[in-house]
This record gives structure tokens, C-alpha cells and sequence, in this order.
């Protein structure tokens, strides 16, 4: 057995137990267009799983079928043991995944505490006729919700508790990135989903962000679903990272199973592999 299974072999121990997302053979065609053919992928519980691969890969599709923007057009995605194919994306942040975008989607016209506050409707039990009345329970429970939004702003530092206040189109981009993850952690997800969390920061930023992401596994127990295009990123934080191309698995394992597979390094370079070219995707 080489190094590379066995630590395989151990990663697949730390995180053992049925999956808490599988993927089953799932596809999504658009017309005559495959986006996403006979995909499977597992993540489990407390997992840091990374998917890679060339623009047009089909990276936000999965994430759009897994949050339920897209119905599978075949296969099958469970969560928690539970068929969500089909679920619309409501009922998927009820079952427990939370997500971000590629860009940026914040109310702009609204507060940083106040977009934060718009991920926790899930969880609030106030009806129509409670929050014209706001009767005591209400009340409290408002209260609560607002505790709760800067407990999260807090997880980054001070500066988003400083600015809870303020409107978000004032933030640098890099603290908007963050908003979002709070916005996505208020409503209480097992599963978080990450598009490309890095995108747009210098390197100081993406070192905060990495620092970030592994706190969120390890401090609040969540389980890391992440698109990423930093390779430097996805090789230093992923558990394991699932590589696509045209919408099909080329490879998956760990970072170090990846980073040297024939197959990955032709899709990103779109050359056959020589020293050289191993060395540039190093």
C-alpha cells in the first residue's frame, strides 16, 4: 500500500460513518448539453472536500443541484440519509445546507446586521400576525435572533461587529465575502457550501479566508463543501479534493493523490505532462 493510501485509509477512519452528502450517479443535461454526467461524490461528516477543475467543469452546477436550483435530470443526492432530489432550495436550507455565491449576493441597501438577520428566517417561528402584534415571545425572540447575528459577525474578528451598522456596499470586498459565510452560518447548516471563497482577494485576504474556513470545521463542527481555483488554497485546506472536467470525475483523492495525476495536470494545462509543466502546477 503506497503513503498516499494510506493516508487515505486514515482520513476515511477520522471521518467514518455513512456519508452526510452522497452523490449517485447524478446528471444534468440542459437540452442536448451535459453539464454534469454520472457524477458520484461523497462527503462526510466534519470533511473539508474541495472541487476542482478548468472553467466549464460543472462545479456550480453541483452546487446548484445540491441546493436544489436544478433538479437532476438522472441519479439521485442524499443528505443526512434522505433523498433532497427535487427539494426545492428552501426546504434544502431546512434539511441543513447553507451556501455562498461566486458573486457576491448581499442586500445592498441593507446593514451588515441586517443581511445577517435575513439568514436566520428559517429558524424564527414568528408568523405574519406576531410580527405586526410583536407580542412578548416575539419580542424575545427577535432579541435573540440579533444576539445570535453578532455572535457570528464575531467569529471574524471586530471589525464586522463595528460595522454591524453600516450598509454593506460600504465593506472592502473581502469583509462582504465574509457577511455572506455569516449570513449562510445564521441559518444553523450541517453542511456549508463554499463558492470560490478566495476569489477576488490579494494574498494577505486569502490567507485570512483559509484560516477562516478551517475554524469553521473545527470550532463549529461544520462539514466543508468548497469550489475553489486557487490551487494553493484547495491543496493546503481539502480532507480530499474531487477533480471535474466536462462535467465528468476525472479523479479524486488526497491533495497530494491529485496534485501529480496525469489526468488533472492535462485538463489544466491542456498539454501532455512533462517535468516542466508537473513543476508549474506544483
Amino acid at each position: 500500500m503506497s503513503s498516499c493510501e494510506v493516508a487515505s485509509s486514515l482520513v476515511a477512519a477520522q471521518h467514518g460513518g455513512e456519508p452526510l452528502l452522497k452523490l449517485d450517479s447524478v446528471g444534468k443535461y440542459f437540452g442536448g448539453l451535459a453539464a454534469v454526467q454520472d457524477l458520484d461524490l461523497e462527503v462526510r461528516s466534519k470533511e473539508i472536500v474541495s472541487i476542482i477543475g478548468p472553467n466549464g467543469a460543472g462545479k456550480t452546477t453541483v452546487f446548484n443541484l445540491i441546493t436544489g436550483i436544478y433538479r437532476p435530470t438522472t441519479g439521485d443526492i442524499r443528505f443526512d440519509a434522505r433523498s433532497i432530489s427535487g427539494l426545492t432550495p428552501d426546504r434544502v436550507l431546512r434539511r441543513g445546507i447553507a451556501r455562498t455565491f461566486q458573486n457576491i449576493r448581499l442586500f445592498n441597501n441593507m446593514t451588515v446586521l441586517e443581511n445577517v438577520l435575513v439568514g436566520e428566517h428559517t429558524r424564527l417561528k414568528a408568523g405574519v400576525l406576531g410580527s405586526l402584534f410583536r407580542p412578548p415571545n416575539v419580542v424575545r425572540e427577535e432579541a435573540e435572533a440579533r444576539k445570535r447575528a453578532i455572535e457570528l459577525l464575531s467569529f471574524f474578528g471586530t471589525e464586522l461587529v463595528e460595522r454591524q451598522d453600516e450598509y454593506v456596499i460600504n465593506l472592502s470586498y473581502a469583509a462582504r465575502r465574509r457577511v455572506e459565510v455569516a449570513r449562510a452560518l445564521a441559518s444553523e447548516p450541517k453542511l456549508l457550501l463554499l463558492d470560490e471563497p478566495t476569489a477576488g482577494m490579494n494574498e494577505v485576504e486569502t490567507l485570512e479566508a483559509v484560516k477562516y474556513v478551517r475554524r469553521l470545521r473545527d470550532e463549529l463542527n461544520l462539514t466543508i463543501l468548497l469550489i475553489e481555483h486557487k490551487l494553493t488554497v484547495t491543496m493546503g485546506i481539502s480532507d480530499r479534493i474531487s477533480v471535474l472536467d466536462y462535467g465528468r470525475k476525472i479523479a479524486e483523492g488526497l491533495p497530494e493523490e491529485v496534485r501529480h495525476d496525469e489526468k488533472v495536470i492535462a485538463a489544466y494545462l491542456g498539454t501532455p505532462t512533462t517535468r516542466a509543466e508537473r513543476k508549474s502546477v506544483d
